[in-house]
């Protein structure tokens, strides 16, 4: 298994895109490739046209140009992009890159070589000036996109992280690694099952089970061919520069990556305010009880969600992975309490799969939680015709209705048999029609000055959903 301190992430396998200016690009020198067999690429057909695309892998270099026989083929390209695919002319190209922006400072300058009907990836890798530890240079990789068989992926490892030993590749759960002993500037394919992977980054040993340092959760689609760039900073504390799998589907039919929807409602009435993270990145800071966040966007699959104590990322109260589905709607609602009251309902995030459906005209779908820790069993009635709208709902339960729309006033009753429990709290809600809300009751029911914050009394935190 993985240390829990190891950074797992999950990877959306596309291209970056980055725009070509013309219908030519260029490249450079010789690669060193460990298991892929292949060699720098000779022309074969000077008439002839070749699939060339660059990635941006030199994690002390700025964003840069790219000149094809002087004539700027890719413009302010950033590190850890990889461009689509453009058509260069086949034979010896004269190739520059250049800062973004500052076409005299040259960092590479070179003739380059590439064949008639080949499939190039021009890394640019290695530290730019003079006291670095690995030098700056182009690596050439002739790329392998013809169809794997049905049902497999092929995927390839590059390594270009400039501090980064020779490294093992493994996957979590398995026996076997994928790739072995691959040092920097060096890489290799593998034809795998096509399915969703958790890949280790290992330092290299014998018997492969170094060290975890990474591991990044990887999709393979069947029919796929993807290239992984191990690239950054293995020692760093430049989160934009650190070690990172960029990876990019060479070939294939593209995935199904439709992103999943995802918001945060803090309902922890004793707990402070709170930042939220998503995969290592803050996505909500200073979240204060009673709060609804707007929907995230997120890739579909498995993230981890942290939440800490607002500007205290070392004071974590979760730390769990979500898994999301694509087109899908989710509330992540803290609740419960913070401590070690064996009366206290124990805080956890409750993951909520939301029902954005709108209703008919004139008609609102109205969706109950509760979340108070001190309260029972609950009906909600509305004041004037005495109706039902939910019966028995415990803590953590939820549930959807759906009601003409117009002005409410719900009855929060303790839970009976008739319905008709005393009324513990009451509330004026305004339903429009065509809409979708979700009502928290949430805070405590019977505040104690002592354990409890009082500000935080039982109340009703509506949201609209959709």
């Amino acid at each position: 298994m993985t240390d829990s301190s190891t950074p797992t992430r999950r990877r959306l396998l596309l291209g970056l895109g980055v725009a070509a200016t013309a219908s030519i690009a260029g490249c450079s020198t010789t690669s060193d490739d460990d298991d892929s067999g292949t060699d720098t690429p000779t022309p074969n057909d000077p008439d002839g046209t070749a699939s060339l695309r660059v990635a941006h892998l030199s994690p002390n270099a700025p964003n840069v140009d790219v000149y094809v026989d002087g004539t700027a083929v890719l413009e302010d390209v950033p590190f850890g992009a990889v461009s689509t695919y453009i058509d260069v002319p086949a034979g010896s190209r004269l190739v520059r890159i250049s800062p973004a922006g500052d076409v005299d400072t040259v960092v590479f300058e070179g003739d380059v070589p590439v064949a008639a009907d080949g499939v190039y990836t021009v890394a640019a890798i290695g530290e730019v000036g003079e006291t670095v530890q690995q030098s700056f240079e182009p690596l050439v990789l002739e790329d392998d996109n013809s169809d794997p068989d049905a049902e497999t992926a092929r995927l390839r490892v590059v390594h270009a992280s400039p501090d980064a030993p020779a490294v093992d590749v493994t996957v979590d759960g398995g026996d076997d690694a994928l790739f072995d002993g691959v040092e920097y500037g060096q890489s290799g394919y593998v034809t795998v099952p096509a399915g969703e992977y958790t890949v280790e980054i290992r330092g290299d040993t014998e018997t492969n089970d170094g060290d975890v340092v990474a591991s990044f959760d990887l999709a393979l689609g069947a029919g796929g061919v993807y290239t992984a760039f191990a690239g950054g900073y293995l020692a760093s504390d430049d989160d934009d520069r650190a070690f990172d799998l960029f990876v990019a589907q060479d070939a294939g039919e593209v995935m199904d990556m439709d992103p999943a929807s995802l918001r945060v409602a803090h309902l922890s009435p004793n707990a402070p305010n709170v930042d939220v993270y998503v995969d290592e990145t803050a996505v909500l800071e200073d979240v204060p009880f009673g709060a609804v966040s707007n929907y995230l966007t997120v890739p579909a699959g498995a993230h981890q969600v942290a939440i800490t104590a607002a500007g205290d990322a070392d004071t974590v109260v979760f730390d769990e992975e979500l898994t999301v589905a694509a087109g899908t709607h989710y509330t992540a609602a803290a609740v419960g309490e913070l401590g070690d009251d064996d009366d206290d309902r124990p805080f956890e995030v409750l993951v909520l799969e939301d029902d954005v459906i709108l209703p008919e005209d004139g008609m609102a779908k109205l969706r109950l939680v509760h979340t108070s820790p001190d309260a029972p069993a609950v009906d909600v009635t509305v004041e004037s015709s005495g109706d039902v709208l939910y019966d028995g709902v415990a803590f953590g339960e939820s549930g959807y209705v759906t009601v003409p729309e117009g002005a409410y006033t719900v009855q929060v009753r303790g839970d009976t048999m008739a319905n008709d429990g005393d009324v513990v709290a009451s509330f004026d809600v305004d339903l429009m029609g065509g809409t979708v809300y979700t009502a928290f009751a949430g805070g405590y029911l019977d505040p104690d000055d002592d354990d409890e914050p009082a500000e935080n009394a039982f109340d009703l935190f509506v949201a609209v959903d959709a």
